[in-house]
């Protein structure tokens, strides 16, 4: 049988169009075998292959766009296909509209919609096919309303001749509106238009917007034709929708242990349902558990990209009515803990960690042989195995260290199989942890399946980086560079920059598997969560890379990014240095400039270097020896502004040397024009390193980030239906949008942190539809601490976008607190989500009296205690009906209900 393929796409030179699907003839599903189409016209590519006819087949196909720079872009969707159903099909012709990632209406084809949000106006198929048809026509509408149906009118006979009345109604296959006819005896070309008909009123609505279609050929060369019209042209973006952001550590409520749990999210589902609110995004919930203090409170720090954290356990449920009586003593102890008005982490694991040794001890031998658990351990088993050896070593130990374990050190699957065995004598201190995922498992699973039946969506967070002694560099140590340290560049929020201690991924290494890790990890997020939130985007773009050597984020680079090289330097007349430029700077002026009469302090960690100059000690030469030594010390003031000042002298250099590159490479130490060893430099030279340093940061990476995204983004995006938002925030690159948009991933817009260096606030009815508005996140102060921070500033956010007169008052009224959630519920974006505490702060009552103790993180302080919990209970919030209808009215009032 033969097929031609047309396709619609509009290519620049260079450019080539290839089709790919479940046949040799177009390389079997893979893109270096895929069959290349050429050019016919502006319009079309086209190409036609021959097939073995085989009745009752399908064959599944994309196409795929081949630039010349050696890279592609795979159209989005699996969902094209031909249906062979007649054993007489000699030939056939398909014609088809590449179907663009970025398109709006892709985003409704996700899980969140088609299972929750849109679930409901899926219409009934409207009958039977033509036994006998030469034209297939299918179209895709995600949005249409209750009772809706496409419907099609055009030029021909059998179409209506544009006769409203006559219009032809498709039917849902698929997930496509098709429409099977026997058009082979009119006129051609046929010109036509979708619109969509209402079937239970019986009248034609309206005519989609644009051009008219048109389809050339006469029917009589082919025995069949394929269309596939793309998207109709009706609006796209009048789907709006409104959520809450809270941890869940942060949940409180009657029945839980001093800390939110997972069955806190079913109350939470029913008061986001009440209120209008469509979706609930909480932050990481894996476990994080490495020192078995508060420490293990941050949340991206997990020791396992895939368990869950047994804070969110609910003993109760574990227990149920049969072992009801292991329960009962803790009352006391949960009434304790439920009343402090934060976690108190530590004694709270203390508590649930041994109450878990006691369920697991008188239920193991049922709960050994049920199947609902069989088959968990079976679907898991790659990673849970590993999880539950890592932990078991972890406590055996008493280090999660895994570099001083001694043995296991090196992870190795026959030995660990070995080590889990049901025979071996601690058996039992590894199965507790199978035993511990699989209930967090039912409960997370049930409180995801609660929220769905309340038209509820959960959206959860995965975090940029993995933890350096968790179980996924212990066993794949090959995925990462160990022997750096993410983080992110000097903002408002860290002025020293951000090191997260995370060590960086090995991309290529990666790609060598297509990313199977990543496709395991969204598996698995999939289970429970219908979108989520790519912590720190840009990191797939580039990531803020500090040597394992250094404290400070501010001693990073970009990698990937083009360096400096020396020769530029000498093109501009620069007498390079290597010594003045890649080593600290230090002199007697800048030890006075930098620390006044207390520089003598700091020579005992110095010896002179010739010409005036000094030189750190090598046993004090990198941040981290500094860090160690003082560790040791007491930690007095006087030690603290020493260390300081010696984290500052190290990272009083202008260069980092590029590795590898015999010192041609230089990368730029961000904000150099901050330190004093630039300072030192004269005008001529400060004003060229200036330039260089301008087209470093802001242009010339450019290229190179957007090559690394699109390796890695269109993969991952292709491994998963869950609806992807990104968290694009800080120094964000020129490519950024332009990447997320071609990819139909949602960015993020926060109103105090605009993405034009002009703007002093963001224009919230400006951002773009694929996007999500919040007045603030975790890593922020609320409304409330925002407004009293900066009263200049607040003075001029009173009067730009409130649009107010006079002073503004010192303290966020509830007032204004309500109208910065109203601009953001009246926002373009498709989602609004707020803090659960910026929502609360539009009540007097409701909120709490100060500010500061609303606040989640703050990320200058990297030991911070992650310990917020709401001041009253869910059940109480459910309760207040005055506060309830309110915000219900102001959903509803925005088009987001």
């Amino acid at each position: 049988m033969k097929i031609h393929f047309y396709i619609r796409f509009h290519t620049r030179f260079g450019q080539q169009l290839a089709v790919t699907g479940n046949a040799e003839a177009l390389g079997n599903d893979t893109i270096a075998n895929a069959f290349q189409l050429t050019y016919l016209n502006d319009e079309f590519w086209h190409g036609t292959i021959e097939i073995p006819l085989q009745k009752h087949s399908s064959l599944r196909y994309k196409y795929i766009l081949l630039n010349d720079d050696g890279h592609h872009v795979m159209e989005w969707g699996e969902d094209r296909a031909l249906e062979i159903h007649s054993a007489q099909l000699e030939e056939v012709q398909v014609v088809d509209t590449w179907n663009h990632a970025g398109e709006f209406e892709n985003a409704f084809y996700t899980a969140p919609f088609q299972n929750v949000l849109l679930s409901g106006n899926k219409p009934k198929k409207q009958g039977k096919w033509p036994k006998h048809f030469s034209h297939v026509f299918k179209v895709k509408a995600p949005l249409l309303k209750k009772n809706e149906v496409i419907c099609i009118t055009g030029s021909s006979i059998t179409t209506g001749e544009w006769d409203e009345k006559k219009s032809l109604l498709l039917s849902p296959e698929n997930g496509w509106w098709t429409l099977k006819l026997d058009i082979s005896k009119d006129e051609f070309p046929l010109h036509y238009k979708y619109g969509v008909y209402n079937t239970k009123e019986d009248h034609f609505v309206l005519f989609e917007a644009g051009e008219n279609r048109s389809l050339f050929g006469d029917a009589h060369n082919y025995q069949l034709t394929q269309v596939h019209d793309g998207f109709v042209h009706i609006p796209n973006n009048n789907w709006k929708g409104a959520g809450v952001s809270v941890p869940v550590f942060s949940l409180r409520s009657k029945n839980s242990f001093g800390t939110g749990e997972f069955t806190d999210l079913k109350l939470l589902a029913d008061w986001a349902s009440r209120c209008g609110l469509k979706l609930v995004q909480i932050l990481p919930v894996n476990d994080t558990i490495a020192t078995h203090t508060w420490i293990d409170t941050y949340p991206y720090a997990a020791i396992s990209a895939f368990a869950l954290h047994p804070l969110y356990l609910n003993l109760s449920a574990v227990a149920g009515k049969k072992y009801a009586d292991i329960i009962k003593p803790l009352k006391k102890k949960q009434q304790e803990l439920n009343a402090l008005p934060d976690m108190d982490y530590e004694e709270v694991m203390k508590y649930k960690l041994g109450t878990i040794r006691e369920l697991y001890a008188v239920q193991k031998e049922e709960w050994l042989q049920n199947e609902d658990y069989i088959a968990f351990f079976k679907d898991n088993e790659h990673w849970l195995v590993p999880y539950a050896a890592f932990s078991y070593l972890r406590d055996k130990n008493k280090t999660v260290d895994f570099n001083q374990w001694k043995t296991h050190s090196a992870y190795d699957k026959t030995a660990i199989q070995k080590l889990v065995s049901p025979s071996a004598k601690h058996f039992d201190q590894v199965a507790i942890h199978y035993f511990t995922q699989y209930h967090l498992h039912l409960q997370l699973k049930d409180a995801a399946e609660y929220a769905h039946k309340h038209g509820v969506i959960l959206k959860g967070d995965i975090p940029i980086g993995v933890y350096r002694y968790g179980c996924d560099a212990w066993m794949e140590p090959e995925l990462y560079h160990m022997d750096q340290q993410a983080g992110a560049p000097p903002d408002d929020f860290a002025v020293k920059g951000q090191n997260w201690g995370f060590p960086t991924y090995n991309w290529a290494h990666m790609a060598g598997d297509g990313f199977e890790w990543w496709h395991r990890r969204f598996v698995q997020m999939g289970n429970y969560f219908d979108a989520f939130r790519i912590d720190h985007i840009l990191g797939f773009f580039r990531i803020w890379s500090i040597p394992v050597h250094a404290v400070e984020g501010i001693m990073g680079t970009f990698s990937p990014a083009l360096p400096v090289m020396v020769s530029e330097l000498y093109q501009r007349n620069i007498a390079f240095d290597y010594n003045r430029y890649c080593k600290p700077y230090i002199t007697d002026t800048v030890l006075w400039e930098l620390f006044g009469p207390n520089h003598e302090k700091i020579r005992a960690f110095l010896r002179p270097s010739g010409e005036g100059r000094y030189e750190l000690l090598p046993e004090f030469s990198t941040q981290k020896q500094v860090q160690d030594h003082f560790s040791n010390r007491e930690a007095s003031e006087d030690n603290l502004h020493i260390k300081q000042g010696l984290y500052d002298l190290i990272s009083n250099v202008i260069f980092f040397e590029h590795p590898g590159s015999n010192r041609e490479g230089l990368h730029f130490r961000i904000a150099m024009d901050q330190i004093t060893s630039f300072r030192h430099l004269d005008g001529y030279t400060q004003q060229q390193l200036q330039e260089l340093y301008w087209n470093y940061f802001y242009h010339r990476q450019d290229e190179t980030w957007m090559d690394e995204a699109m390796k890695k983004l269109p993969a991952l995006k292709r491994s998963t239906n869950m609806l992807i938002c990104g968290e694009d925030l800080g120094m964000v690159p020129h490519c950024v949008p332009d990447a997320m948009k071609q990819l139909g991933i949602l960015s993020l817009e926060i109103q105090r942190m605009p993405k034009e260096a002009a703007r002093e606030f963001l224009r919230l009815p400006a951002v773009p539809y694929l996007s999500v508005v919040t007045p603030s996140t975790h890593d922020m102060s609320t409304i409330r601490g925002w407004w009293e921070e900066d009263h200049e500033r607040t003075q001029h956010f009173f009067q730009q976008e409130l649009e107010q007169w006079g002073e503004a008052p010192y303290f966020c009224e509830p007032w204004i607190n309500k109208a910065i959630v109203m601009q953001h519920l009246q926002a373009p974006a498709m989602w609004a989500i707020f803090q659960l505490q910026d929502l609360l702060g539009m009540d007097e009552k409701l909120r709490r009296d100060n500010p500061d103790e609303e606040r989640i993180n703050i990320p200058a302080i990297t030991g911070h205690y992650w310990k917020y919990r709401m001041h009253f209970t869910l059940e109480e919030l459910i309760g207040e009906k005055q506060f309830n209808e309110a915000l219900e009215q102001a959903v509803e009032a925005s088009g987001r209900a």
